[in-house]
C-alpha cells in the first residue's frame, strides 16, 4: 500500500501523541493514597500497654482553643528572615526574634503550584505533577483531609481569601468569601479579605480563622521579587498579622487554653517573579507559628528545615483532630515541648501509626525499611515506660526512659516520611512500557521509511496486507494476550491497561502485533538479500542517495548530539545553551557556503568550476543581491546574539539582570514605548507584502490595536496620555484586535478552501495560506509582552532574509531547510524567555480580553503565547515550501516527513530516560516538565503536518 510522505508522517505523529499519552497516563503516578476509604472515621490505636485506662484510646486534650492561619501566597522565607525582614515584616521580624514563636524554613515540594500546595497543607500528601493542570479548575477534595476532620469533629471554620479553598472544600466553612486567583489586581484582591477581619475578631463564634493573601504572588508576575511594590506590600501584610495578634492577645483568658496564629506560605517566588520549578526561592518558604504556649526567645535564632507537609498532623494533633490518612509528614517536636511526656509520647505514637499503615499500604515490603523496624522497637519501649507509669513509677530513671522512647519516636518518624516521600507514588509500570513499545514502533518505522520517504516520489510503500496476514502476527496477537492477562492477574497495584475493555485491548494488542510485522517485513526489504530480490544493487544506492555536504553533516550531527545532551539534567535545566550553539555554527556554514557560490567560483577557469552543484547563472545576479546574500549570515548571528541578552532563561543564572528586566523598570517605560512601536511598524512592512488590500488594512489596524492594549494596561505610553490615567484591564482594546485576527484568518482560509475546491490556482492558494499566517502573526503579537515585541520581529525578519537571499539563491533542499527550520523555532522558543521549567509560562495571557477566567480560552492563549517560536517557524516552512514553484511536488512530503522525525526522535530518547531514572527525585523537577514540553510539541508537529498534507493535495489535484 503506497502512502504519501505527508501522510506517513501526519498518521505516525497522531499515533505518536497516542503513545505518548499513554506512557503519560503511567509516569505521573497515583499518590501514595491509604487502603482506607477516602474519609471516614479513624479506629486510633490504643496506648501501648494501657487497655484497661479510661482514655487508652482517645486522643490527649487540644494543645490550643482557637487557631488563625494567615497563608501569604508567594511569601519567601528570605522576605521574613533574610537581611531585608527587619525592612519588610518589621514586626513579624521582632516576633521572631524575641516573642513567643517557633520559626521554621518550611520547604515545600514540587510543583510549587497553588492548587497542590494547598492539598499539601491540608492532606499532608505530596500532590503529583497532573496537579498543575488541576490548578486551572479545581475540583473538591475527596481524599481525607484536616479541614473535613475539622468540620466533623464540630469545629466552626471561617475563610476568606483564594477562592481555589471554597472549590477544594464546598460546605466545610460557615462563612466565607472567595476571591478570583486569576487576575493581575494586587490590591482589591487583599482588600477584599481584610475588610471581613474587624468585625471577624471580635466574635467568639468560630475555632479557626484560614486567610489566604494573593497579591504578593500577582506582583511577583507582574513585576519581579524586586520591584518596588514588593515591600509596601509586605509591610501591609505585617500590619494585618500585628492587627491579628493583637486582636488574640486581648481576647486571651487566664486558665484557659491559649490561641495558635500560623504565619505561612504555599510556594515562594523564583527571580523571574513566577513558581512551579524546584529552584529554592520557589521551594523555602518561612512558618511562624506564634502562641503563649512557646517559650519567648531572646535572641534571632536560625530556623530549623522542616517539609511544609510537617504543619498537617502538628496542626491535626494540636486541635485534639485525627491525622489525616494519607498524610506523609511528622509532627513537630518543639511543639509539643510545654505538654506533659504522656501525652508528647501519645503524640508520637498516633502520628507513627498512621505513618506505618500508609507505609503498608504504599511499600511491598514494607517489613524491611528501616523506619518500620525502629518504630515496632519504640512502640514496645513505650509500652514498657506506660506501664511502669501507671504503677507509679515516678523515679528520674523512668523520665529518662520516657526522653529515650521519645527520641525513638522521633528516628522512626524521619525515616517513614522519607521512605513515603520518596515513594511519591504507584507508577503504572505496565502502562508506560506499553506506551514506550508503542513509540519506539513508530520511531523505527519513520527510520525504516527514510529512503522512500525522502525520494523524488515521495511516497511510502508499506506491506500492510503482507504483515496482517502472515503466521508471525497471530502468533504475537497470542503471546501479547497471554502477557496482557498474566500482567493483569498477577499485578500488586492496579494498571490503567488492565480496566480497559477486552474490545479495546484487543485493538492493541492486533496493532502492536501488526506494527511488529509491519516492521519485520521492511527490515527485510532494506536488507541486502532483499535488494537482491528487488533488483537492487545496495552499493549503487549508498553511494548516490546518501552523499552528505558539509551542511547535512552539521544538521544530523547536531540534531543528534542535542538527543544525546539530553541524557544530563544541567543540559536539560540549560537547553537554551545548547540551541544557541547550534544556531551560530548554522550561520557560520551558511556564511562559507554563500562565500563559495559568489566568490570561489568566479575564480574558476571561465565556468568550468562548480564547487556547488546548484549554481545560478553568474550575467543575472545582482550586484546588491550577492551582497545581500554575504551580509545575511552575520546578521543573522548578530541577532541571535542581541536576542539572548534580551531575556535570562534556564535555572542556574535566570536571576541574572537582563534587557527585559531593563526595559520593563518604571524608568525606561518611555524607551519601551518607542521601540514596540517601532517593532510594530516592522511587523507590518515584514507581513504585509503578500496580503490582500483589506487582509493589509486590518493587520495594520490590528497593530494599533496593540499599542492601544498594551498602553492601557500601563505598559507602554500613548504621546497624548496623562500620566496619571488609571489603568484600565484593556479588555475592548484585546477585543478590537481579536475581531481583526478573526477577520484576517477568514480571508486566508477563504482563499485557500477556493485554491482547492473551486479553482487549482496556486498563487490564491499561497495568498490564503500567508494570510492565516499573518493572521497568527497578529494574534501573538497581541499576547507577547511589550519587551518581547524585538524577538517577534527579529523572527521575521530572519524569516524574510533567508527566504530571499539563502535558502532560495543556494537552493537548499527541503529536508535541509525544514531541519533549519526546527532548529531556528527551537531557539526562538528559548529567546521568548521560556525554559523546560513550568515557572516560567507567562499566565497573564489568560486575561487578555477576558473579563474573567475561562478555562478552554486560557488554555488555548497560554499554549498559543509559550509556543509562539516553534509555531511560527513550522507556520512558515509550510508557506515557504507551498510557493517554491520550480521544486518537485515531493518537496513538502519532504519537509513534513523530515519535521516527524526531528520531533520523533527526542521524544522517543526522552521515554526511555524517564523510565529509567523514574525513582530519582530530581527527574520531577527537571524531565517532568520537559517530558510535558515534548508532547505538546509533538500535538504541535502533528497539527502542522496535517497543514502540509492539505497543501500537498492541492499541488497535487493542481499538477493533474
Amino acid at each position: 500500500m503506497k502512502v504519501r510522505s505527508s501522510t506517513f508522517a501526519s498518521l505516525i505523529l497522531i499515533l505518536e501523541v497516542l503513545g505518548v499519552a499513554l506512557f503519560l497516563r503511567g509516569f505521573f503516578p497515583v499518590p501514595v493514597k491509604s487502603s482506607l476509604s477516602s474519609k471516614s472515621r479513624q479506629n486510633l490505636p490504643a496506648e501501648p500497654l494501657s487497655v484497661g485506662s479510661p482514655n487508652s484510646s482517645h486522643i490527649p486534650q487540644p494543645l490550643f482553643k482557637r487557631v488563625v492561619i494567615m497563608l501569604v501566597d508567594a511569601l519567601r522565607e528570605d522576605f521574613v528572615f533574610g537581611a531585608n525582614g527587619r525592612t519588610y515584616m518589621p514586626y513579624t521580624r521582632h516576633l521572631v526574634e524575641r516573642g513567643s514563636t517557633l520559626s521554621y524554613v518550611a520547604k515545600a515540594r514540587i510543583p510549587t503550584v497553588t492548587m497542590p500546595r494547598i492539598k499539601a497543607l491540608t492532606t499532608g500528601s505530596i500532590p503529583g505533577f497532573i496537579d498543575v493542570v488541576m490548578n486551572l479548575n479545581s475540583p473538591s477534595l475527596l481524599e481525607d483531609n484536616l479541614i473535613w476532620q475539622a468540620k466533623t469533629a464540630g469545629k466552626k471554620m471561617i475563610f476568606y481569601g483564594d477562592e481555589t479553598w471554597v472549590r477544594l472544600f464546598p460546605k466545610h466553612f460557615m462563612e466565607y468569601d472567595g476571591t478570583t486567583s486569576f487576575v493581575s489586581d494586587y490590591i482589591e484582591v487583599d482588600n477584599n479579605v481584610t475588610r471581613h477581619l474587624d468585625s471577624t475578631l471580635k466574635r467568639d463564634d468560630w475555632d479557626i480563622l484560614i486567610l489566604h493573601y494573593l497579591g504578593l504572588d500577582h506582583i511577583g508576575h507582574i513585576s519581579g521579587p524586586h520591584s518596588s511594590m514588593i515591600q509596601p506590600k509586605l509591610l501591609e501584610m505585617d500590619d494585618i498579622l500585628k492587627k491579628i495578634h493583637a486582636a488574640l492577645i486581648s481576647k486571651e483568658v487566664e486558665g484557659s487554653l491559649p490561641y495558635l496564629l500560623v504565619l505561612c506560605a504555599d510556594h515562594g517566588m523564583s527571580e523571574t517573579g513566577s513558581h512551579g520549578g524546584s529552584s529554592e526561592p520557589e521551594v523555602n518558604t518561612p512558618l511562624v507559628l506564634i502562641s503563649p504556649a512557646f517559650k519567648r526567645k531572646v535572641e534571632m535564632e536560625k530556623p530549623d528545615e522542616i517539609e511544609q507537609v510537617d504543619l498537617t498532623p502538628t496542626l491535626a494533633l494540636a486541635l485534639g483532630l485525627p491525622i489525616s490518612q494519607n498524610s506523609v509528614g511528622r509532627v513537630i517536636a518543639s511543639v509539643l515541648e510545654e505538654s506533659s511526656l504522656r501525652d508528647q509520647l501519645r503524640f508520637l505514637h498516633l502520628n507513627g501509626h498512621q505513618l506505618s499503615c500508609l507505609l503498608k499500604d504504599s511499600i511491598p515490603d514494607y517489613e524491611k525499611e528501616a523506619g518500620f523496624e525502629q518504630y515496632r522497637v519504640a512502640e514496645k519501649a513505650h509500652g514498657s515506660w506506660v506501664k511502669r507509669y501507671l504503677e507509679g513509677n515516678v523515679s528520674e530513671v523512668l523520665t529518662n526512659m520516657g526522653k529515650k522512647v521519645l527520641k525513638q519516636y522521633l528516628e522512626a518518624l524521619s525515616a517513614m516520611s522519607s521512605a513515603l516521600s520518596k515513594q511519591l507514588g504507584k507508577y503504572d509500570l505496565y502502562s508506560m512500557i506499553a506506551g514506550m513499545v508503542f513509540v519506539f514502533q513508530l520511531l523505527l518505522l519513520l527510520l525504516l521509511a527514510m529512503p522512500e520517504a525522502l525520494s523524488n516520489s515521495a511516497a511510502v510503500d508499506l506491506p500492510v496486507m503482507s504483515a496482517l496476514l502472515s503466521l508471525p502476527f497471530y502468533l504475537l496477537c497470542l503471546l501479547l494476550a497471554s502477557v496482557h492477562v498474566l500482567v493483569c492477574t498477577s499485578a500488586e497495584s492496579s494498571c490503567y491497561f488492565c480496566s480497559l475493555s477486552w474490545a479495546l485491548v484487543f485493538a492493541a494488542i492486533a496493532f502492536t502485533s501488526a506494527m511488529s510485522c509491519l516492521l519485520l517485513a521492511m527490515m527485510t526489504r532494506r536488507s541486502p538479500l532483499g535488494l537482491k530480490l528487488h533488483g537492487k544493487s545496495p552499493l549503487k544506492i549508498s553511494s548516490t542517495e546518501w552523499s552528505l555536504s558539509e551542511l547535512d553533516v552539521l544538521l544530523l550531527a547536531g540534531t543528534a548530539g542535542h538527543t544525546l545532551s539530553l541524557a544530563a539534567s544541567s543540559f536539560v535545566e540549560e537547553e537554551h545553551q545548547t540551541w544557541y550553539f547550534l544556531l551560530s555554527t548554522l550561520c557560520l556554514v551558511v556564511f562559507q557556503d554563500v562565500c563559495r557560490k559568489y566568490f570561489r567560483e568566479k575564480r574558476g577557469p571561465g565556468g568550468e568550476e562548480e564547487v556547488l552543484p546548484y549554481k545560478d547563472n553568474p550575467k543575472e545576479e545582482l550586484y546588491s543581491e550577492k551582497w545581500l546574500a554575504l551580509a545575511t549570515p552575520p546578521f543573522v548571528l548578530l541577532c541571535c546574539r542581541l536576542l539572548r541578552s534580551l531575556n535570562q532563561t534556564g535555572v542556574q543564572w535566570a536571576h541574572l539582570p537582563d534587557l527585559g528586566h531593563w526595559l520593563n523598570s518604571s524608568e525606561h517605560k518611555l524607551v519601551l514605548s518607542l521601540l514596540s512601536a517601532l517593532c510594530l511598524v516592522f511587523i507590518y512592512f515584514l507581513i504585509q507584502r503578500r496580503c490582500s488590500l483589506v487582509s493589509k488594512v486590518a493587520l495594520a489596524l490590528g497593530l494599533l490595536g496593540v499599542y492601544s492594549y498594551r498602553s492601557a494596561v500601563g505598559n507602554v505610553l500613548f504621546p497624548w496620555q496623562h500620566s496619571g490615567r488609571n489603568m484600565s484591564k484593556g479588555i475592548v482594546e484585546a477585543r478590537f484586535v481579536y475581531v481583526f485576527v478573526l477577520g484576517i484568518l477568514f480571508t486566508g482560509t477563504k482563499d485557500l478552501l477556493r485554491s482547492q475546491i473551486i479553482t487549482a490556482d496556486a498563487k490564491l492558494k499561497n495568498r490564503g495560506l500567508w494570510e492565516i499566517y499573518s493572521g497568527l502573526v497578529l494574534l501573538i503579537s497581541l499576547l507577547f509582552r511589550p519587551h518581547n515585541l524585538p524577538v517577534l520581529c527579529s523572527c521575521l525578519l530572519v524569516q524574510t532574509l533567508m527566504a530571499q537571499f539563502i535558502w532560495k539563491k543556494l537552493h537548499y533542499d527541503a529536508a535541509q531547510t525544514t531541519i533549519m527550520h526546527y532548529w531556528f523555532g527551537q531557539a526562538f522558543f528559548y529567546f521568548q524567555g521560556n525554559s523546560n521549567s513550568i515557572s516560567t509560562v507567562d499566565i497573564s495571557v489568560w486575561f487578555v480580553g477576558l473579563d474573567n477566567y475561562i478555562e478552554a480560552p486560557a488554555i488555548f492563549l497560554t499554549a498559543l503565547s509559550t509556543y509562539a517560536g516553534p509555531l511560527l517557524w513550522a507556520c512558515h516552512l509550510v508557506c515557504y515550501l507551498s510557493s517554491e514553484r520550480n521544486r518537485s511536488p515531493a518537496a513538502m512530503g519532504h519537509g513534513c516527513y523530515c519535521l516527524a522525525l526531528l520531533r520523533s526522535v527526542p521524544a522517543a530518547a526522552y521515554i526511555v530516560l524517564v523510565t529509567v531514572l523514574r525513582y530519582h527525585l530530581f527527574i520531577w523537577s527537571v524531565f517532568s516538565p520537559k517530558l510535558l514540553y515534548e508532547a505538546m510539541h509533538l500535538l504541535l508537529t502533528a497539527g502542522v503536518c496535517l497543514i502540509f498534507n492539505t497543501v500537498e493535495q492541492s499541488h497535487t489535484s493542481a499538477a493533474a
